[in-house]
């Protein structure tokens, strides 16, 4: 099956990471990993759906409380389930800086889930890394944020361009409507507002600054990594799996 013509009614922002140029020359293979917003709401149709693109992991970011709340994905044969949520604050509105615009304010937010979250995202990475555990699937609740940081790491550890990867987060910024509409209607069950545009945009800016800052911080992605307790031998193992001529 090929994911380019599959689509899930219930999900909106699932796509391969496949495809991209990485290091030495090499692509990014396809069909090993994806990312998506939520799977707990998939249906049985979908459920095979999904299975027949071979999937063996999903890696799902979100809290505790959130799963309690929403369900996860079903059980499914062959198919191993994680969470491993990296830790983070709560965004809240007023911290909005309007002068500074949605990218700095993203960026931001996503520099301060790196370092309050580096043991779930080191895990993260470490699980991807792991041959045997693609193809993966990794997701959050919108796609969008925890989702997004850990396959921007992702796909730097595997030599991809700071552009190639803004432009994969950006594309995420079509979901985030229609997930927001069925939260607004299936999880509050209420006429709420919607949440704040700076919420839910994915300027590409963001994830650049956000790549840039945190290689200043660490030395590199791979300073960053190395301090998650991700080794050479896991950069190495990813590498190999994730990469072909």
């Amino acid at each position: 099956m090929d994911v380019r013509t599959t689509t899930f009614s219930t999900v909106a922002n699932f796509r391969d990471l496949g495809g991209m140029p990485g290091a030495d020359g090499r692509i990014v293979h396809t069909g090993r990993l994806y990312r998506s917003d939520s799977l707990h709401r998939l249906t049985e149709a979908e459920c095979e759906q999904l299975a027949g693109l071979g999937i063996r992991t999903v890696l799902d970011l979100r809290r505790p409380a959130e799963i309690e709340r929403d369900g996860r994905i079903p059980d499914l044969a062959g198919l191993a389930y994680f969470n491993l949520h990296p830790q983070h604050r709560e965004w809240h509105p007023e911290s909005y800086d309007e002068s500074a615009g949605p990218h700095r304010f993203l960026a931001d937010r996503y520099l301060d889930m790196a370092e309050e979250g580096i043991e779930g995202f080191g895990a993260g990475l470490r699980l991807i890394s792991d041959a045997d555990r693609a193809p993966l699937v990794m997701h959050c609740f919108a796609g969008k944020d925890r989702t997004g940081v850990l396959a921007a790491l992702t796909l730097a550890l595997l030599g991809v361009a700071p552009a190639d990867i803004m432009a994969d987060y950006a594309a995420s910024e079509a979901a985030q409507g229609p997930i927001s509409a069925v939260v607004r209607r299936e999880v509050t069950g209420e006429r709420v507002p919607a949440p704040p545009p700076h919420f839910l945009a994915c300027p590409p800016e963001a994830m650049g600054l956000f790549l840039t800052e945190l290689a200043a911080r660490y030395g590199s992605i791979h300073g960053y990594a190395r301090t998650a307790g991700v080794s050479v031998l896991h950069v190495e193992a990813l590498r190999t799996h994730m990469l072909h001529y």
